[in-house]
């Protein structure tokens, strides 16, 4: 498991007082002004939300010392962490999408497929993109129940169901 957790990313400014768009990857959107100082992806800044108001499509948020839309832009695309230990444990039907990177995926009869590589919300729904084994690329499955029966954090697997048109090793 990683020690820390990408919970959001900066978008672009809002207005120009220094309010940005912001992006939230927690179960609530709003609850990631509750996780304490922000960090960028390698810690060296943080940033700390001093409000956050739901828009349509998106979040907007004031950040403290974020004054005008000039350092607003500066900002933009900036992903937000925290430590993995500021995080609720799941419930035990349940998992951090981080948790799933690295997981071995393996076919309904046991095959090995490959591994998870990363996991991916472009909007349209979550899509977990696997490298299969001997292979230098990758490929997407949606993260769906029929293609992804089963998720088994404590084995280090996933069971894919890969449709007809993805090889099945």
């Amino acid at each position: 498991m990683t020690e820390r957790v990408c919970v959001g990313r900066i978008g672009a400014p809002h207005g120009v007082r220094g309010e940005v768009r912001l992006q939230s990857f927690t179960g609530d959107p709003l609850a990631i002004a509750d996780y304490g100082p922000l960090e960028n992806k390698d810690g060296t800044r943080s940033f700390e939300i001093a409000s956050v108001r739901p828009a349509k499509n998106v979040l907007v948020a004031r950040l403290k010392g974020v004054a005008d839309r000039d350092a607003a832009e500066k900002l933009t695309n900036i992903e937000l962490y925290i430590p993995r230990e500021r995080l609720p444990p799941p419930d035990a039907d349940e998992f951090y999408f981080v948790d799933l990177v690295g997981l071995t995926a393996v076919t309904a009869d046991g095959t090995t497929f490959g591994a998870v590589v990363a996991v991916h919300d472009f909007g349209a729904g979550t899509i977990l993109e696997l490298r299969p084994d001997g292979t230098t690329g990758s490929v997407m499955l949606p993260f769906t129940e029929a293609t992804v029966p089963t998720v088994d954090i404590p084995g280090g697997r996933i069971v894919i169901d890969p449709p007809q048109e993805l090889p099945k090793k």
